[in-house]
């Protein structure tokens, strides 16, 4: 029996992806990339493979893995994988990928591009401990690797509940009427290039020109509407208000509302927030009440919500607390019979597998 492939170490490959970022995939046999070219052999089904052509086609994987949407344009622009830009030279990679997310070259190259180039070490990570067999490159209808996406079934008060954990960025979800988005109490969105929930549904629901540069700021529009319209700029809402607005360009992905939860309270004089599990429950469970509403007057009604780790950043509350207080809403929504399909958003694999373990030891709980 073969030996399960060795993991990979996500600086190391990280390391190497950033070594390509600087000289494109069209010198890829120049430079050394040992655990780049380590992978990219153990999945190689040709013996005469040059070693740059399976690196490049491991690198392809990956970044089409991403899924679609900004992050993954932005990545093939970085590395040299859109059509034409083989040659470009990095300086020239760089501004093309800044444009894509609207921004300047120096701002992309201190924060978006380190959240590119981290997206696809994770992407190749997860490729490399795959199962056999399960590594070859997604076909054109594909949404993304299968680890992206982990569909499970509960049994909860007698009943069968699908549940999907999503693995990637909130702007790579489709197909879904509603994405829950954590905010503070004055509903002040953050800047759009910040990497946030908020501030990447922001950016992806932002209209754009053809040279990526904001049109309409649709999402932070709608919002600030709401917040001048309810008398309330520059005071602050109620922990666990819940206000809806549209989806913006995310409409295009299939997604249709976006419902803003105040549940981080900005402490005076600091760029600090505190945030309480029970303001958590609270707005989640108004979530639900304003999805009920909404989905009647809706055509087609809306039927899936999707719920990321309210809290579990900047807010600072750990993710076991964090699910611990949006599930107590989920499980009492669900207990009463409601059929919504339920989904979480993470970034991290590993907050993936706590999330699951957390969903297995829960549901047999609410069996009679």
């Amino acid at each position: 029996m073969s030996a399960a492939p060795r993991p990979p170490d996500h600086g190391t490959v990280l390391a190497e992806v950033r070594k390509v970022r600087r000289a494109g995939v069209v010198r890829l046999r120049e430079i050394d990339t040992p655990e780049l070219s380590r992978i990219a052999a153990q999945l190689s089904n040709s013996e005469g493979e040059l070693p740059g052509t399976a690196v490049e086609r491991l690198l392809r994987t990956a970044v089409f893995g991403i899924g679609g949407g900004s992050l993954q344009t932005a990545a093939e622009y970085t590395l040299g994988l859109a059509q034409g830009t083989r040659d470009w030279p990095p300086a020239d990679r760089r501004r093309r990928a800044a444009q894509v997310y609207g921004v300047s070259v120096e701002r992309f190259r201190k924060h978006h591009e380190l959240m590119v180039l981290g997206q696809i070490a994770e992407q190749v990570v997860g490729i490399a401990v795959r199962p056999p067999g399960a590594a070859g490159e997604p076909g054109p209808g594909a949404a993304g690797l299968p680890a992206a996406h982990r569909g499970l079934r509960l049994a909860l008060h007698g009943r069968t509940v699908p549940v999907t954990v999503h693995v990637h960025s909130v702007d790579l979800l489709r197909d879904i009427d509603v994405v829950v988005s954590p905010t503070n109490t004055y509903f002040a969105l953050p800047a759009p290039y910040k990497s946030s929930v908020s501030a990447t549904l922001r950016r992806a629901g932002a209209h754009k020109d053809p040279t990526g540069g904001v049109v309409e700021d649709q999402v932070h529009d709608e919002l600030r509407g709401w917040v001048a319209r309810h008398g309330t700029p520059g005071r602050a809402a109620l922990p666990g208000t819940v206000v809806a607005t549209s989806a913006g360009a995310l409409a295009e992905q299939g997604l249709r509302r976006i419902y803003h939860v105040a549940v981080a309270m900005p402490r005076p004089e600091t760029n600090d927030y505190d945030v309480q599990a029970a303001d958590v429950t609270r707005g989640v469970a108004r979530v639900f009440a304003l999805l009920a509403e909404e989905s009647r007057t809706s055509d087609p009604p809306l039927t899936s919500v999707c719920l990321p780790l309210l809290g579990a950043g900047r807010g600072g509350l750990p993710p076991l607390e964090s699910f611990g207080a949006l599930w107590a809403a989920v499980e009492a929504e669900l207990a009463r019979g409601a059929d919504w399909d339920i989904h979480f958003v993470v970034r991290r694999h590993a907050r993936a597998d706590l999330v699951e373990r957390l969903l297995a030891g829960l549901a047999d709980r609410g069996t009679p």
